[in-house]
């Protein structure tokens, strides 16, 4: 089934709430400075995702934080709670 009707930014997939924790403990794991990054949490994340849309979705996020926080976070915190109860 497809979540078309969810509130989420535009990445041309929707990345659940689950998704979104497993990427950002896969990153926090690795390090933003790791060899072959995106392929390491693409398969971290259990092959849900493409490499290419991992990092995609990294991209979309650190462009988000750095228009709202001027980069003073290097990883944002999901701001999707109130979205997902």
């Amino acid at each position: 089934g497809s979540a078309s009707w969810s509130t989420s930014p535009s990445s041309g997939s929707e990345w659940s709430k689950k998704e979104n924790k497993m990427f950002e403990e896969a990153l926090a794991y690795y390090g933003e400075g790791a060899p072959n990054l995106w392929d390491k949490v693409a398969s971290a994340m259990g092959g849900t995702k493409s490499a290419e849309e991992v990092r995609r979705h990294f991209q979309i996020l650190v462009h988000d934080v750095n228009n709202i926080e001027h980069g003073r976070i290097p990883f944002p915190k999901y701001k999707t709670q109130g979205f997902w109860t």
